[in-house]
């Protein structure tokens, strides 16, 4: 079983860390190799002074406590912009919400509506059942009526399975999802827009 990397503490280390840069990229600002600067950081290899006075430039803009450097926690508040941002892409983002909030508004109406169709079919069905021709009837009439209230029977059932119940709390479950993104897009854009 391999054993666990251990992390670099070494000042290319941080500075390729602060900057999020891979080593091949700092290698390229370095004007060294990839290998060379993997084995720096792992110390098997040391600076050379030319490469250290480059390094120099990116090593004098970290922040004085390291402890600045390290990744940015997820419950963290994001990054500080200087001003709002712009509205265009905002606007296009909640028009797209918009668009697809009204698409899922529909939809969850139609099956709302079939749900409640398939409801009085459910309550219907019992009564016809009793009323149906009986299996000894061999007529024609017969029973094509019962294949009808069988058929009936099934898709009602099916309109009211667990299938039908995922979908329409799906179907609300995003309608939800998307209007909660248009309303925190609409508190991005200013009261003008």
């Amino acid at each position: 079983m391999p054993r666990p990397a251990i992390r670099s503490t070494s000042l290319l280390a941080e500075v390729r860390r602060y900057f999020g840069l891979p080593q091949w990229e700092l290698a390229a600002f370095l004007g060294v190799s990839s290998e060379l600067v993997k084995h720096i950081e792992a110390g098997r290899r040391s600076l050379s002074g030319p490469v250290l006075l480059r390094l120099n430039e990116l090593a004098c803009l970290l922040p004085a406590h390291p402890e600045s450097i390290a990744a940015v926690a997820p419950d963290s508040p994001g990054p500080s912009f200087a001003g709002p941002p712009e509205a265009a892409p905002v606007l296009a983002r909640l028009d797209v919400c918009q668009h697809r909030a009204a698409q899922q508004r529909r939809q969850l109406a139609r099956l709302t509506a079939a749900l409640a169709l398939a409801r009085r079919w459910e309550q219907a069905l019992p009564e016809l059942l009793t009323t149906a021709p009986a299996p000894a009837d061999t007529s024609a009439g017969a029973a094509r009526r019962r294949r009808w209230l069988a058929a009936r029977a099934q898709e009602t059932a099916d309109a009211l399975g667990p299938a039908a119940a995922a979908r329409y709390h799906l179907l609300r479950v995003r309608l939800e999802a998307l209007e909660a993104e248009a309303a925190a897009l609409r508190t991005l854009l200013p009261a003008d827009v």
